[in-house]
């Protein structure tokens, strides 16, 4: 598992702020990805290096989450629950990414 110090640096990279969800990150990425793309780019000078941090910084980032512990705890759920509209935006991101999910 990633320190500090990669998290935060990956978490720059994508230009995150210190808290942000899934969907932040998977956006910041897409954002990144269209910008600096080699058949996109207006760039062409080390395209390929920012590439590669770009993913490295999505892959530390997520690994980080897959391995969050979560709380089950009742006090929690009811901290963390979502309203309609937020379910439905969760089901449009994990739509493809884990399979079926049961939102």
């Amino acid at each position: 598992m990633a320190d500090f110090n990669q998290i935060d640096k990956a978490r720059k990279e994508l230009g995150l702020k210190e808290e942000a969800s899934f969907a932040d990150i998977k956006l910041a990425y897409r954002e990144l990805v269209l910008k600096y793309h080699p058949d996109r780019s207006q760039e062409k000078e080390n395209i390929d290096k920012k590439m590669q941090q770009i993913n490295h910084a999505r892959d530390v980032l997520m690994n980080y989450c897959l391995e969050y512990k979560f709380s089950f705890k009742e006090k929690d759920v009811k901290k963390q629950s979502l309203n309609e509209e937020e379910l439905q935006h969760l089901r449009k991101f994990y739509d493809g990414w884990w399979g079926d999910l049961d939102l």
